[in-house]
Order: C-alpha cells, then structure tokens, then sequence
C-alpha cells in the first residue's frame, strides 16, 4: 500500500468523521455532548482506530521520512491534523529545524534554523501596498517565483516611528489579527530598530507598561500568557557623516540569545509552542490576540535573566574591494545578482573575533525581489524582522 493511498484513505476516514461531528452548530451543553458522542463513534468505526500504535507510529515515521520538501510535506502537517494522539506523535516524530533542516509548523518559524547550513528564502515586496512575503525557495535558483509561503509583513508609518507589522496570514497583516506574531519598530531616522516577539523567547517574562494604566504604573504579566510585545533584538546602523563610500555598517544585539549558543554544543532559546489556551485543531492552529501593550524602555535589555552569559552581537562581514569592478564586493555564492546597498551578510562577533560562519544573509535579485538565508542560532521570524530593517530609508546612513 503507498503511501499516497495511504493519506488518501486517512483524509477519507477523518473527513467523513468531520462531516459527521461538526456539523452542528449549537452552543447548548446538550449539543456539545451529542457531538462528541458522534466524534467517539465515528472514531470507534474507522480502521485507523484500532491499529495498534505501534504500527500507526511506524506508519507515521515512513510518511515524515518519504516527504522531506514543499508541497508534499504538506501530507505531513495533514497527519497532525487528524486528531490529537496523532497530532501527538507528529510532534514528537518532526524535529526542530536545528536537527532537520526543515520547516514543518507554524511554530517551526520561532525555532533557530539549521546547524552547518544555510535555510534558503526569498522575499517579495509590493511597493504599492507597503507589504512584504517572506517564502521558502523550493529550488536552488536565486530568483524563485515559487515557494512555500512563510510569513508576511505591512510597513505603517507613524508620526515619530515605522511599525512592520508581521502575520502568519498574508491577507490579515494586523495587530488585532490572531496571527500576529511581532513586529519591527524604527526610531524617526531610521537608523535604530527594535524587534519585539508576541511571546517570550524563553520561560520568562517581561514587565511591560500598557496604554491603558497610568504613567508609571507596571503590570507584571504571566509566562504563560503573553500578553504584550518582547524585545528580542536591537539592530542600529552606523550614522555615515562624512558620505564614505561603502556598504552600510550594522550591528545587531540579540537580547535572547547567549553568545554560549554559538559554542560547539551550545543551546538557543527554542519556543516548542505557541503560549495559548484550548488549542483544539492543529491544521488550523488559532495564536492569541496581542493587545496594545508597550515595552517599557528600561526592560527593552536582556532576556536573558539569570544569567551572565553575554548577548549575541551580530555584524557586517568586511567586504573587499574590487579594483577591476570598483565597487565593494561579498561572495553570496551566486544567491545575490544585483548590487544594493541593501546587501549584506552578518556573522556573529566573539571575544576571540569574528565568527566565519555567515549566519544570516540578504541581497537583491530582481526589481522587488530579494533572497533571505539563515541558519542556527536565528530563527525565521528573527531573520525576516532583521531583513525588513534594510528596507527603510536611511538618509543618514548612505
């Protein structure tokens, strides 16, 4: 039995089941009692039920095994999607992008990409609407018109800042919307950004200052239920007085990740789950409704609490100058083909110097069209967030 028939024989088990127990719409206690009885029923019928789990384990391995790329993984966050036991079992058979290399779940965007290699995206900008989609390229080529959408995010301007407002829904790019996950921030010049997660990064919690209480007045907020925005980077580009010519200089402080994680067997945070209460479906994953809340600026330093391991500080890699060319060059390994001030490659600096691991890379290939590579300890979400701070405007930088 294949695979294909396999899944096609799953969807057709549980889509029956799905006919039969969610058809009603009622709010009474009564009809939500009916209901789970036609779930339970429906469970009891269907073959995939009684196999022992054993064996459903076994067939759930071969199917995660068999569909390592985009589209066909999508039969993969299907199987997560059937009930909760599987669901279960999914969670624990897919490993992070660290260890795999892949991105599975919504939550896999949260999670620092892979170790050794770079995970290879690419953005799209729409200049009218001020919005930008983050994919996953499906191929080698620099320039992709296909891939697995990602995330995306709205540039709104303000009177003494610039939002980017970043969703896992492209058609519902708001902070009111229950797939807003952070968003990026500027100073007026534009030459300071903060990127501030939905969640904490890690177990603890931040104070923040909402607008609703007075000036002054803290709120203590739960690790359990976010309920503000985190500061988890700080990104500065280097004012350019003198109009040197040159790429722009950038320095970014990643206030949850210790400079520990980049050591041989060192750990960054990892997010396993999205922090919210009575997530009944998998496939369509619900994310809390993020308030109006404001980081106080004397809490927008480390997340690290408890701990004296210093912050990560990422920046530029020295480019070279190309006296035949005569202009300043990076080797992108050909995933880059137009020059831009906008380019630029990041790799961490230690005590002991720079690291020569590229960890995260941006540059230009078309019109509106731009390649986004990270690997560990970044995440997706980080990645994307230190990539928009490029695409402000900069008059003081260039």
């Amino acid at each position: 039995m294949s695979f294909k028939s396999i899944i096609l024989d799953m969807k057709g088990d549980f889509g029956s089941m799905s006919r039969k127990g969610f058809g009603l719409r009622s709010r009474s206690q009564r009809v939500v009692e009916e209901r789970s009885s036609v779930i339970v029923d429906a469970l009891k019928q269907s073959c995939w039920a009684n196999m022992p789990p054993e064996l459903l384990r076994d067939v759930l391995m071969r199917i995660e095994a068999s569909e390592c790329t985009w589209p066909p993984r999508k039969n993969v966050v299907c199987c997560a999607g059937v009930c909760r036991n599987w669901r279960e079992i999914m969670k624990d058979i897919v490993k992070n992008p660290e260890f795999s290399g892949k991105l599975t779940f919504p939550i896999s965007l949260k999670q620092p990409g892979s170790r050794g290699s770079l995970i290879q995206c690419f953005i799209k900008r729409n200049r009218s609407a001020q919005t930008y989609h983050l994919y996953l390229s499906l191929n080698q080529a620099a320039s992709n018109e296909d891939g697995k959408f990602l995330l995306a995010a709205k540039k709104c301007r303000r009177a003494t800042c610039t939002d980017y407002i970043i969703s896992l829904n492209a058609e519902d790019v708001s902070k009111g919307s229950n797939t807003y996950i952070g968003k990026l921030r500027s100073n007026f010049l534009g030459t300071k950004f903060t990127v501030y997660d939905a969640q904490p990064p890690n177990g603890g919690a931040l104070t923040t200052k909402c607008h609703s209480l007075r000036p002054g007045s803290m709120k203590r907020v739960s690790p359990r239920v976010p309920a503000g925005n985190y500061p988890v980077s700080n990104i500065s580009y280097e004012l350019n007085v003198l109009g040197s010519r040159g790429p722009r200089r950038m320095q970014c402080v990643m206030n949850a990740i210790p400079t520990s994680a980049m050591d041989p067997g060192g750990v960054a945070p990892t997010q396993t789950e999205f922090l919210v209460s009575n997530v009944d479906s998998f496939s369509s994953l619900p994310f809390f409704r993020s308030k109006s809340a404001r980081i106080d600026n004397s809490q927008s330093g480390s997340l690290l609490s408890g701990q004296n391991d210093p912050m990560l500080i990422l920046k530029n890699k020295a480019p070279r100058w190309h006296e035949q060319l005569q202009c300043w060059c990076l080797n992108f390994n050909g995933r880059v083909t137009v020059a831009s001030v906008k380019n630029f490659q990041l790799v961490a600096s230690l005590e002991n110097g720079e690291h020569e691991n590229v960890i995260i890379q941006f540059g230009k290939v078309g019109k509106d069209a731009f390649t986004m590579d990270y690997q560990y300890p970044l995440s997706a979400f980080q990645a994307f967030a230190i990539c928009l701070s490029s695409f402000d405007t900069k008059i003081a930088c260039e």
